[in-house]
């Protein structure tokens, strides 16, 4: 029986690789937090961000935005609200 390990710059790609992926997801998520459920979303993509960011992804500009939109979500929930006197908004 013969064991071998894994390639080196495989066990390196898959961290950077599943940041990007969340660098990507919290852009989209951020986005759409803009239109719906951004109670819910605008966390998640703020979330998402951080982690990608601190995982060091090769898509920074992209997880900065995602987290730029999150926080713009809670931004617009809040000012929603306050003009609506409710605890929550519709279009």
């Amino acid at each position: 029986m013969h064991l071998t390990a894994p390639a080196a710059g495989r066990t390196t790609a898959t961290p950077r690789r599943d940041a990007d992926g969340m660098a990507v997801a919290s852009f989209i998520l951020g986005l759409l937090g803009l239109l719906v459920l951004n109670l819910f979303l605008g966390p998640i993509a703020i979330a998402l961000a951080a982690v990608a960011l601190w995982r060091g992804t090769a898509r920074r500009g992209r997880a900065l935005l995602g987290l730029t939109l999150g926080i713009a979500d809670l931004a617009v929930l809040a000012i929603a609200m306050q003009l609506s006197n409710t605890v929550s908004w519709s279009l």
